[in-house]
């Protein structure tokens, strides 16, 4: 599970570089992917206060240990191919490739006063979706 919310993730901080490229005030920040998936651990009020009613108390972890796994995996390996040792503690390497991936390059941290996202399940998705396609207020 967690390796495809990291994918997610990914997916998201992908999106937020391509903002930090194409708006000329931030081209020459200093943003780099790592800056994003900073802001995905720490992130708004409003997102975590959304985690938390959805039972994510942890949400910080969780999505650190994300990204660090798709930091090292292009897919998730088969259970087969790690050992023993790897699957008991996956947590402490998940935390370990995260720390390395926001080590790898230097970077400016992106802040909730910088940059305002939201979180949504999908079906809550699909119904703003939904109605926005329909020109109905949500």
């Amino acid at each position: 599970m967690l390796f495809f919310l990291g994918r997610d993730v990914f997916r998201w901080i992908d999106q937020c570089m391509e903002v930090v490229l194409r708006t000329p005030a931030l081209q020459e920040s200093d943003y780099k992917p790592q800056s994003f998936a900073g802001l995905a651990a720490s992130p708004p009020v409003t997102v975590r206060e959304k985690l938390v009613s959805w039972g994510v108390t942890d949400y910080a972890n969780v999505f650190r240990r994300a990204v660090g796994l798709n930091a090292i995996f292009a897919e998730p390996p088969d259970s087969a191919h790690l050992s023993e040792g790897f699957l008991k503690e996956y947590y402490r390497y998940a935390d370990m490739f995260y720390r390395g991936y926001t080590e790898a390059e230097p970077h400016r941290m992106a802040s909730e006063r910088e940059f305002r996202f939201e979180l949504y399940a999908s079906g809550e998705y699909a119904k703003l979706l939904e109605s926005e396609w329909s020109g109905h207020e949500h």
